[in-house]
């Protein structure tokens, strides 16, 4: 059966390596901090200027000052460290940031990822969605295979406005795990009890390997 998002972003958990610098992006990503390994050290970074955030807080723990870049309310360590939303880009822009995990509206079977805005819709802004596929060291999408009317996320091209061109390495959805590769998306994993059939189905990509 296909991963619920617990499931999904444990999967995507999988991802990390000891000693990384991680960007998790709003949305189903965030939920990748709970599965973070115990014996991992790992450093997550928020573009409004946080650098080490903790887990989120209960409900006595709850700081208003304290947020990530989504507006949600965390906490932190002992080494946490603060600084300007401009050093935080800095960060993002030098390539010191090892892996961003990104919520995504459609991703192409090229790599080309959608994911900051629907046209004829209220936005507020970019964010630093283009700065982090434009400078972080591998991104990994996180998002449902299909949207809410049962079509597929995943493309030959995007319809969405982009935010960035072949940038997308690995999309992690609810129905498995697939690489951007020559020629479409390489599947590398599946949902337990999720067969090719029913991924061949819900995708338009081609898939190819």
């Amino acid at each position: 059966m296909p991963w619920d998002r617990n499931q999904m972003a444990e999967r995507a958990a999988a991802e990390l390596e000891d000693g990384f610098y991680v960007n998790l992006g709003i949305g189903i990503p965030t939920l990748v901090s709970n599965y973070v390994p115990a014996d991992y050290d790992i450093t997550l970074q928020s573009e409004n200027g946080m650098l080490g955030m903790g887990p989120f807080p209960t409900d006595d723990e709850v700081d208003a000052d304290l947020i990530n870049a989504g507006k949600q309310t965390v906490t932190e360590l002992d080494r946490t460290s603060y600084f300007s939303s401009s050093t935080s880009f800095a960060m993002i822009r030098g390539g010191h940031i090892n892996l961003s995990i990104l919520g995504a509206m459609e991703v192409s079977e090229t790599g080309d990822l959608a994911n900051w805005m629907i046209p004829g819709r209220l936005v507020k802004g970019m964010g630093g969605a283009m700065d982090l596929v434009a400078g972080v060291q591998r991104i990994v999408v996180l998002m449902d295979h299909a949207n809410k009317a049962g079509e597929s996320k995943l493309l030959k091209k995007c319809s969405l406005p982009l935010t960035g061109q072949a940038v997308v390495d690995r999309i992690i959805t609810n129905l498995g795990v697939f690489d951007v590769v020559e020629g479409g998306l390489k599947v590398v994993e599946l949902a337990p009890e999720v067969t090719m059939d029913e991924v061949r189905e819900k995708t338009e990509a081609a898939l190819v390997g």
